[in-house]
């Protein structure tokens, strides 16, 4: 897999806001944002995508959406309700080949999103 812009923030070779870090995982906030609270949460392990997690990684997924969570309590927002979201391949809206989980927050959120967005098929 070739270096993403996530590697470059994992290895600080150019500057994110950072909300957590330990030794399998990064959390910093989206420079996109699209909602009030809007943060990444990735693994420091290089992954594609959602099609390329094997058994091996269950337990680094499952600490992404704990990692989440934990941040979404100290953040104070976890009994309002937040969206965790994870894109899988270009026609879902990834745009960064290395698996992350979107975290949104603040403001209600409809379903199902991106309604005005959506074509014919």
């Amino acid at each position: 897999m070739s270096e993403t812009i996530f590697t470059k923030i994992i290895n600080r070779e150019i500057p994110a806001d950072i909300l957590y870090e330990d030794d399998l995982a990064l959390a910093f906030s989206d420079i996109n944002p699209q909602a009030p609270v809007h943060f990444l949460v990735i693994p420091k392990k290089a992954i594609a995508t959602i099609n390329d997690i094997t058994e091996d990684d269950r337990e680094l997924v499952g600490h992404l959406y704990v990692v989440a969570a934990k941040i979404a309590k100290e953040k104070g927002f976890a009994d309002d309700g937040y969206r965790v979201v994870m894109n899988c391949g270009e026609n879902s809206g990834q745009t960064v080949f290395h698996i992350h989980l979107h975290v949104l927050a603040g403001k209600p959120l409809g379903w199902p999103p991106y309604t005005d967005k959506m074509k014919q098929a």
